[in-house]
């Protein structure tokens, strides 16, 4: 049995397939221990620090901090018998701190097995040295002092373990331009400044939706950019006519004025998500403005009670309370279209929509519905502060049912939210301002709020929508009646 173990990047979530690494916590010649954290790699869903699987002493490292690896994909090389003498040259195919790419062959030699007593799959079995219990690959408990490092370029990797790499891309060769009068030139052809395409975001979905070519266009736009008339003539076939255009206008920019970001982590599952959920789902939104002033007067006399004086308490509380209080009495809503079938959910994983550092992510409570309200308060602080420290797992943001969007924390009044994948409904939470408001029969300044219904079609008709939505309203604009009323 060979007692150098690669261990490979599991998988640390629903469908993940990579994982960019953070921060190396252990060096080459270190001996670690069975349950250790070796490495914490960010996902797209979270950064999580991974566990040793074995005992013993780090034989090499395959991926500089900074590299993204996909799943299954060999990381640290480890010597599980580290006293047992030197090592041929032939049993790792390099020395020791080097950083090698793993050869097919050195893959065939090496034995990647589970730690011993494991019990399930992911599931390191047996106690730890030092008393620490085992722990799930990926979301251990820290017992380490190491913090998070800021992220940084990929470090050089040795020349023998760099894999060719594709040609840099050679920049356009500028044209000749034919001499032009002084006032005005031909316009800029194929909506092109300075090399570029000029068209803007929705001209750009609208080209791709179409099946147009921008780069074939006339740009009639300003600077010759490319305007959603030009792309409809050339998906229908009708030749646009080139109109004159200002050689002052016809200026161009370099890519120092630029910044490019790319896509990926948190920002890349959200895209993901959210253009297969808006092209597979037939999204329906409708809204409702409720009148809250005797929900933020309940909130007041909450918080004033002795044992809640250390409870965080927000108008979210009460949302979240009045939507599954709201799904009790309309269960339906809270279901999954499974192509053949619905699947109607008798637990409430509720989803809170949180604005982090790493992009927006919903994590969710579990069986939210089975809380009192003390416990959903509690539950609702710590998911919100997990999510801002980074701390939350992907198990926390898997298996969401029902989410709630605050969108009133940044001062507007509503939206239209998109439908996290599998779910049926989410709700969007606007602002609660200070309005004029016919209130029994005499115009008042009251708390009023704005609330966002979006729902999937397929399950949800335009009454049940209406009718949950309607339920959380009656919850707002007075709690104390509903909860008497409903419970």
């Amino acid at each position: 049995m060979s007692r150098i173990k690669e261990f490979n990047l599991p998988d640390l979530g629903e469908g993940l397939t990579e994982g960019e690494i953070l921060a190396w916590l252990v060096k080459v010649g270190d001996v670690i221990e069975l349950n250790q954290p070796i490495v914490e790699v960010e996902t797209a869903k979270a950064a999580v620090e991974i566990p040793a699987k074995w005992a013993g002493q780090v034989r090499s490292i395959f991926h500089p901090e900074g590299t993204t690896v996909e799943v299954g994909t060999p990381i640290i090389a480890i010597d599980t018998d580290p006293g047992a003498g030197p090592i041929e040259e032939s049993t790792t195919g390099a020395p020791a701190g080097d950083l090698p790419t793993p050869s097919a062959a050195s893959l065939a030699a090496v034995e990647v097995a589970p730690a011993e007593g494991a019990v399930e799959p992911g599931l390191i079995g047996g106690p730890a040295p030092g008393g620490r219990t085992a722990v799930l690959v990926g979301y251990g408990p820290r017992t380490t002092a190491a913090k998070r490092r800021p992220r940084k370029e990929a470090a050089p990797v040795p020349a023998h373990a760099q894999a060719p790499t594709a040609p840099a891309p050679v920049a356009p060769v500028p044209q000749p331009v034919s001499p032009a009068p002084a006032v005005t030139a031909p316009a800029v052809g194929n909506g092109r400044a300075g090399g570029l395409v000029l068209a803007k975001p929705p001209v750009r979905k609208l080209a791709k939706d179409l099946g147009v070519d921008l780069a074939t266009l006339t740009g009639s736009g300003p600077l010759g950019s490319i305007t959603r008339e030009d792309v409809q003539r050339a998906a229908s076939g009708t030749p646009a006519a080139a109109e004159p255009l200002t050689v002052a206008a016809a200026a161009s920019f370099g890519a120092d004025r630029e910044q490019r970001i790319p896509v990926k982590g948190v920002r890349k599952l959200t895209a993901e998500n959210m253009s297969r959920s808006a092209f597979t789902a037939p999204h329906v939104t409708e809204f409702l403005t409720v009148d809250v002033t005797r929900a933020m007067k309940a909130l007041d006399r909450l918080r004033d009670r002795r044992e809640w004086r250390d409870v965080r308490v927000s108008p979210l509380l009460l949302v979240a309370k009045a939507v599954l209080l709201a799904v009790k009495r309309h269960p339906m809503v809270n279901s999954t279209w499974a192509g053949d079938e619905i699947v109607v959910k008798d637990y409430v994983n509720l989803g809170i929509a949180a604005a982090t550092e790493r992009g927006l992510i919903v994590p969710n409570i579990k069986d939210a519905g089975r809380l009192s309200l003390r416990e959903l308060a509690d539950a609702m602080t710590d998911l919100v502060q997990t999510a801002k420290a980074g701390r939350t797992s992907p198990a926390d943001m898997s298996g969401g049912t029902l989410t709630i969007t605050n969108v009133g924390v940044f001062g507007v009044d509503t939206g239209t939210p998109i439908l996290p994948p599998g779910e049926s409904a989410i709700l969007a939470f606007g602002a609660v301002r200070e309005m004029p408001w016919v209130h029994k029969g005499k115009v008042k300044p009251r708390q009023v709020t704005t609330l966002g219904l979006s729902f999937d079609h397929r399950i949800i008709d335009g009454e049940l929508g209406s009718k949950f939505l309607r339920d959380i309203g009656d919850f707002l604009a007075d709690p104390e009646a509903a909860l008497l009323a409903w419970t």
